[in-house]
Parts: C-alpha cells; sequence; structure tokens
C-alpha cells in the first residue's frame, strides 16, 4: 500500500508528520481524510478558517508555512490502526528538510510516528526538533488542543 506524496514549499517551518493514511484517507485521497479526524477540524478552529475542498487545504498548509506528510511510504496494512502497520518502507524525510525547506521542528501526530521517526533519523544519522503529538485520529479518546495549538502557532 502506498502512502501520499508530500505537502511542501521552501517556506515551510513546522513538518506535521503523520504515520499512514487510514482506510477512508486512501479511499478520499488525501491526509486526515476521515471526518471523524480532528485534524483539520482543529486547524480551522485555530486559525479562524473553513475548508471547502482539498485545494483549500493545501493552500492553508503551504500559507501558514507547515508541511504535511507521512513517515512511512509503503507498507502491508489492513484497515487504520497504525498498530497493524508493517513491512515498513520510510520515505526519504531529507526531501522536506533543509536546506529543501526551511522546517525547524516535527510534529509527529500520535506516537506510532513518533516512533517510526525516531527509528529513520537515529537509522539515518540525523538530528532534530521532534515533538510527539496527541494523535489527532478519532481513536484518541484524550485529546488535548492546546499542545497542538501552542506548538502550531509557534511557527
Amino acid at each position: 500500500m502506498e502512502g501520499f506524496e508530500p505537502i511542501y514549499n521552501k517556506n515551510s517551518k513546522i513538518l506535521i508528520l503523520g504515520s499512514f493514511p487510514s482506510a477512508i484517507s486512501r479511499k478520499n485521497n488525501f491526509y486526515y481524510g476521515n471526518p471523524q479526524n480532528k485534524f483539520w477540524k482543529m486547524m480551522e478552529m485555530f486559525f479562524s478558517v473553513k475548508f471547502f475542498n482539498v485545494e483549500d487545504k493545501i493552500d492553508f498548509v503551504l500559507s501558514h508555512n507547515f508541511a504535511l506528510w507521512d513517515i512511512v511510504e509503503s507498507c502491508t496494512i489492513s484497515g487504520s490502526l497504525d498498530k497493524d502497520i508493517k513491512d515498513v518502507k520510510f520515505v526519504d524525510l531529507k526531501k522536506v528538510l533543509p536546506p529543501h525547506t526551511n522546517v525547524k521542528k516535527i510534529l509527529c501526530n500520535g506516537k506510532k510516528s513518533f516512533e517510526l521517526t525516531q527509528k529513520y533519523l537515529t537509522k539515518n544519522n540525523l538530528n532534530f526538533n521532534v515533538v510527539c503529538m496527541p494523535s489527532t485520529s478519532s481513536a484518541n479518546t484524550r485529546f488535548n488542543f492546546e499542545i497542538w495549538e501552542r506548538e502550531l502557532k509557534e511557527n
């Protein structure tokens, strides 16, 4: 199973890194495509915007100097649960890090993303500011908006 291409430009300062798209996101062919996921609702709330389509979301990400990607390029998975991700092939994270961008920190959306990102960075001898954020998945019942807002608005 294949993931999505990154959304970024040279001005990106914060990389928001998931693990791998959920089954609904894969079906909808875009990041955080499950309507139950809190990601886009959270962005609307924090930045007083409204998204009507994928283009609005891409424009928002780029205009706020964010970058979006998943650490897993391809894997074996049935369904959407991070615990079911197997046979991981990592993305080439260097593609969205300096000198190609101005990324200063990586916000990992959930523990699995954080664990895999740490593994990737260690394997590739990279040292980077990585923060483990609460997952925006609907499966996370103890979601904390304040942490996300603080980290995103430091941009």
